[in-house]
């Protein structure tokens, strides 16, 4: 392991080996109904190379540079991800594009929209078709950008590295607490549910493309889940979860209550 990847107090190392590591950087902004909405950013090294994942926006880029610097140099960070288009995934990409040497993965549908964030090197923008794709690590693992499109965003991926075995899902699992509810990662998947049903309602599409993502999925060796906001999903929910997300009833299977504004 290089002498450049250490141990951080403020963030939490999910995977670790001798040449690769996982680390999660959430921005623990303060709570209340005013604030921000709770975000994880989340880098894998390996051997010595960086890829970061959904970097986050403009509001918490100084936070989590700082961090960052404390587990390795950003100019040897290779690839920036965007799981989608979202200011909270991506209005930081400016800054991040000018702080690295990185290329940025994100779907082809995205990529003359990224400009509007003020990204002036539109060359470094790598275009992800629909079907995803595997970027080659050194240890002969593999990072891929798994399709999920319309979950939310119609141009939309989850990550899975296949050295960690964690699934990167994006919004998909994301959670919104209420004062004092916050927790790393779910413990009791019941407790959690309320925390992001009524998110999951309202922003996927429908429960079939629901159910075709848990079906992919559930083709890959995964450990753990940790979208984009709230808690992190460990081996023993993840089955939980992806049981709950194959029949969930979301967005279009609504329109009718949505179109009246009815509350569901």
């Amino acid at each position: 392991m290089s002498e450049q990847i250490t141990r951080v107090d403020e963030s939490k190392i999910l995977y670790e080996d001798d040449e690769h590591q996982v680390v999660w950087f959430g921005w623990e902004e303060q709570e209340g109904a005013d604030s921000f909405v709770q975000t994880n950013q989340c880098l894998v090294v390996n051997n010595d190379k960086g890829y970061f994942f959904d970097p986050g926006g403009t509001y918490v880029f100084h936070h989590v540079l700082e961090n960052i610097m404390r587990v390795i140099n950003p100019r040897q960070i290779r690839y920036l991800f965007a799981t989608h288009q979202d200011p909270d995934v991506c209005s930081s990409i400016p800054y991040w594009m000018k702080t690295t040497d990185a290329d940025l993965l994100i779907s082809r549908l995205w990529l003359h929209f990224v400009s509007h964030f003020g990204m002036e090197d539109v060359d470094r923008v790598v275009a992800v078709p629909d079907g995803g794709g595997r970027i080659s690590l050194d240890t002969g693992d593999y990072i891929a950008m798994v399709p999920a499109h319309f979950l939310h965003s119609e141009g939309n991926f989850s990550i899975y590295d296949s050295r960690s075995k964690i699934l990167f899902s994006g919004d998909i699992g994301a959670a919104i607490f209420p004062p004092g509810k916050r927790t790393m990662f779910v413990e009791d998947f019941d407790a959690h549910l309320p925390f992001m049903e009524g998110f999951h309602k309202r922003y996927m599409h429908s429960n079939q493309v629901c159910a075709r993502w848990v079906e992919q999925v559930r083709q890959l060796d995964i450990k753990m889940i940790v979208p984009q906001h709230g808690s992190i999903f460990p081996e023993d929910q993840i089955e939980r979860f992806l049981g709950w997300f194959s029949e969930l009833r979301c967005g279009g299977d609504y329109i009718e209550q949505i179109y009246r504004d009815e509350r569901f």
